[in-house]
């Protein structure tokens, strides 16, 4: 088989899997696991470092809700059986990044990878996620380029493939819909939240501090930030099966 075949037929394969690369975090926070510990053996700095890796993950579920938020249907969606697009999006985040769902889960999972304060674990996660999504994209502009021909190939002549380029700008031709946000991207802020808790929990564990975490300060903001996360989840999961206000036909 051709070199481009392959690697558009990996890039298919890889995509239908996409949602499985985070089990790379879960081998990579094992293997450093046995190096935590507090910097200069504060607890209230190993916080601030916490926090500054949820907010990291938040950064990159604001990207995914700036982008879920102003598409049409039937594109970036969380399909994993096949490319689907209706239209090409070149307004809102896709006029200053060509994959900005991927840029948003790069945020999201260098948070939990920063976490330990291991060097090797961050480089290791970016190699990783670099390897596994330059497959996967080639195959979707595979796919982009020959629905759409010209018009995309003028589009990602001048949009980058992942850094973005604020200059260029152009608000969505589409509103804001939270209503879009709030289905799609409930389950993403869930999990951010619920794995960064776990891996605190885990490491309070090694650190001694068990049961204490639970209730003890500076630690007892975790549980707080996990009860609301929890509380939004829940609701829109009711709101989701019980009422109408989150259709879109409204």
């Amino acid at each position: 088989m051709p070199l481009v075949e392959e690697m558009e037929s990996s890039g298919r394969w890889l995509f239908r899997w996409r949602s499985y690369l985070p089990l790379v975090l879960v081998v990579l926070f094992l293997a450093g696991l046995q190096y935590f510990s507090y910097p200069f053996g504060s607890h209230l700095l190993d916080i601030a470092w916490e926090m500054m890796c949820l907010a990291v993950s938040l950064a990159g579920l604001g990207v995914r809700v700036a982008t879920v938020g102003c598409t049409p249907a039937h594109t970036s969606g969380r399909n994993t059986k096949r490319q689907v697009a209706e239209e090409l999006n070149t307004t809102g985040m896709y006029s200053v990044v060509r994959n900005p769902l991927y840029l948003g889960n790069f945020l999201v999972g260098l948070g939990p990878a920063m976490f330990l304060r291991v060097w090797w674990i961050p480089v290791i996660f970016l190699l990783a996620f670099f390897l596994y999504y330059e497959r996967i994209i080639f195959a979707e502009e595979m796919f982009l380029r020959r629905k759409f021909g010209e018009l995309y190939v003028t589009w990602a002549s001048t949009t980058p493939a992942f850094l973005p380029r604020w200059r260029q700008w152009r608000p969505s031709k589409y509103p804001f819909s939270v209503r879009k946000v709030l289905r799609r991207e409930h389950q993403t802020l869930f999990g951010i939240v619920l794995v960064f808790y776990l891996i605190e929990t885990i490491t309070e564990v090694v650190m001694g501090n068990w049961p204490h975490f639970a209730l003890d300060w500076p630690d007892l903001v975790w549980n707080i930030i996990l009860f609301v996360a929890l509380a939004v989840f829940i609701s829109i999961r009711v709101l989701r099966k019980r009422t109408a206000l989150l259709r879109d036909n409204l």
